[in-house]
């Protein structure tokens, strides 16, 4: 068995190593095609800080940094980039004038690199699947907590969802068609949701509920609290609580609480607190063997109120998908394009700050690699990060490959390249902003470090399970 810390170092690691990649098969992008177009190439460098080693090739020179992140290609035909790659050595007046197709050319090679790499990984995820819970399988609700905006509209467990906000759904959290992002996404007073219940088709308007949040902590989206139809699988037993003397174990199955069936730990957690001081009937499912325990809830180590002592396994029932790859690219790029126009719309609760910057996207990493098939969840992750690097690159804004295929076209169209000077200028703007704003989003992402789950049920999820990183430039 390996070492707590050996296997907390092994997956840093692996983080590091997978995250790297992401970032310098991008820049590889731009050095190919500047290659082939016969641009000058001043510097190739895979890591930032002081370089460990570098060596000039042909002109080039190669170096490995000393900081662990990402890397770099130097341009000096392109637009300056001295605030991110460092001042470049070349003169730039003295190198020959490159058309604006090359200058295209060269800026789109990244982002074409790192969909290609999406579209490798993806074909990875194909072959060897991707780990799913029963929330990305079904819009059937599971619990509807009393305080639920939702249970006061009128929707009950055991509906299955089939619209929300006028969009049909088909899963419960994700970024494409769920359940989730259409509340998130929403902007009216109220969200419209039609339900199927007993065969009938039934609409409600509920109104959404956004939890208040400190000024160190992300600021709560809307959410209706219901949960998912999941499975209640106990997944591990605190020593010395009421469920441990009961014999409780992991892998036991709450089948109904007091003779009512539940559909999510959410239930059994809310009947405890509806119910303070009361015994509780569990019906067990272990291994297909019915069994019946009655426990007396109590206060258990960290907990105020009282508790069973169970902690729930999270995603309940899994399967393993094998989407094929052109379907994840393209829910990639819907999911990516979906989240820039609801941070866009002066009308949504998604802001700027709900994205994640590298600590965000590295913490994201380490949990799934923590997880069961954490290396498929990862590979499938990846995809989804690529086309999410590719996108925001190809933004047109300074600094980004977007912003240098405008001013292509901005030369293109006066016949003569725009002054250097003017660009310095506004390359290391846009730069200081960029920079200001992964700073602006690390703020949030750390905050998220000190996130702690508590009681016996998980809480109602107040933002898309699937993750939205922010990219890098």
């Amino acid at each position: 068995m390996i070492p707590q810390v050996l296997r907390i170092a092994l997956i840093v690691l692996e983080v590091v190593v997978l995250f790297n990649l992401l970032i310098i098969v991008h820049e590889l992008g731009h050095f190919l095609a500047a290659r082939w177009r016969g641009l000058v190439v001043e510097k190739f460098g895979v890591w930032f800080g002081k370089p460990i080693w570098k060596k000039t090739i042909n002109g080039v020179q190669y170096s490995l940094g000393s900081i662990p992140f990402g890397g770099f290609v130097s341009v000096p035909q392109l637009a300056p980039m001295d605030i991110i790659e460092g001042k470049v050595e070349t003169d730039r007046a003295q190198l020959p004038p490159i058309s604006a197709l090359d200058k295209i050319i060269v800026a789109v090679a990244g982002p074409l690199f790192s969909l290609l790499l999406a579209l490798v990984f993806a074909c990875i995820v194909w072959g060897v699947g991707h780990p799913v819970n029963e929330s990305d399988t079904t819009t059937v609700v599971g619990h509807v907590p009393e305080e639920s905006p939702a249970r006061a509209a009128g929707i009950q467990p055991g509906d299955k969802i089939i619209e929300v906000d006028g969009e049909p759904v088909v899963r419960f959290s994700g970024m494409n068609n769920s359940v989730v992002w259409n509340v998130v996404r929403s902007e009216g007073d109220t969200i419209p949701i039609k339900v199927e219940r007993n065969g009938a088709v039934l609409d409600f308007n509920v109104a959404p509920h956004i939890a208040e949040t400190s000024g160190w902590r992300r600021k709560s989206v809307r959410q209706v609290m219901i949960f998912p139809a999941q499975t209640p699988i106990i997944d591990q037993v605190v020593a010395d609580s009421p469920a441990a003397a009961a014999g409780l174990t992991h892998g036991d199955v709450v089948r109904a609480v007091n003779g009512t069936p539940v559909f999510h730990p959410a239930a059994v957690a809310d009947f405890i607190n509806r119910n303070p001081g009361q015994p509780i009937t569990l019906q067990i499912d272990r291994n297909g063997q019915v069994l019946e325990q009655t426990l007396q809830p109590a206060p258990i180590p960290g907990e105020e109120s009282p508790r069973i002592g169970v902690w729930w396994d999270r995603d309940g029932r899994m399967a393993i998908a094998h989407p094929n790859p052109i379907e994840q690219v393209y829910k990639s790029i819907t999911a990516t394009l979906n989240t820039i126009g609801a941070v866009a719309s002066p009308k949504s609760d998604v802001k700027l700050q709900h994205l994640s910057g590298p600590v965000g996207i590295g913490r994201i990493y380490y949990l799934l690699f923590q997880s069961e098939g954490g290396w498929q969840l990862a590979l499938w992750f990846s995809v989804i990060l690529n086309v999410n690097l590719a996108i925001l690159n190809m933004l047109p804004i300074p600094v980004l490959d977007g912003g240098h295929i405008v001013l292509a076209i901005i030369e293109s169209i006066r016949r003569k390249p725009v002054n250097i000077r003017i660009l310095e200028v506004v390359q290391t703007a846009c730069a200081v902003l960029i920079i200001g704003y992964m700073a602006y989003v690390s703020f949030f992402d750390i905050g998220d470090l000190f996130g702690r789950d508590s009681g016996d049920a998980p809480p109602a999820r107040s933002a898309p399970a699937q993750p939205t990183p922010a990219g890098s430039p």
